[in-house]
């Protein structure tokens, strides 16, 4: 009598790929870990943890945003990451290392689970999760930061129907970048003379 062996177990999709296409309508790669893909309906402000923790306590009104591996994501409009370095400039931040990156056309970031949902047991220590989650059944492009219309007075501070200001965001992005990388070079010893310091 012949044994055969069973096909390898393949694991059960957590759900997370269905909810973000039939809830947000969002497209994802398939994992594991599942991916978001960006350039399509939103592009992702990434900082460095310290400095995305301290902008979200400065910063009432953003978009979604979710926290992955040691960085903050910021959702933001669609077009938002090639405007970046141009914008970075424009604020008079260039040339000074932010650690502050652009998720855009091409791109993908960690898939958060699900909203409500546990993270699957064997998950890796520090798998992406919400921190303020996108709503179902809504449009999440009203909610992102983006550039404000030009003369256009918003229901909100600088944005139209009260969307969230790009370039404010932007430009406090920077400046929890900036502070908590001085803050780490404090923390780390004595100050080098290689780079001045740049004060905001």
């Amino acid at each position: 009598m012949a044994f055969t062996l069973p096909a390898p177990r393949v694991p059960l999709d957590d759900g997370g790929a269905r909810w973000y296409k039939n809830e947000l309508g969002w497209a994802t790669a398939e994992g594991p870990p599942v991916q978001l893909i960006t350039g399509l309906r939103f592009d992702v402000l990434e900082l460095p943890a310290d400095a995305g923790t301290a902008l979200l306590r400065r910063c009432g009104r953003t978009g979604p945003v979710a926290r992955a591996a040691n960085g903050i994501l910021f959702l933001v409009a669609a077009g938002s990451a090639e405007e970046l370095p141009g914008l970075l400039d424009w604020l008079e931040w260039g040339g000074i290392g932010l650690e502050l990156t652009a998720h855009g056309r091409g791109g993908c970031v960690p898939a958060p689970a699900p909203p409500g949902c546990t993270v699957p047991a064997g998950a890796p220590q520090g798998a992406a999760a919400w921190l303020r989650p996108p709503k179902p059944g809504r449009e999440v492009e009203p909610s992102l930061p983006a550039f404000a219309a030009v003369g256009h007075r918003g229901a909100g501070p600088g944005g139209a129907g009260g969307t969230p200001d790009l370039v404010r965001l932007v430009d406090a992005a920077a400046n929890a970048c900036h502070r908590a990388r001085l803050m780490r070079t404090c923390a780390a010893g004595p100050q080098t003379t290689a780079q001045p310091l740049a004060f905001s």
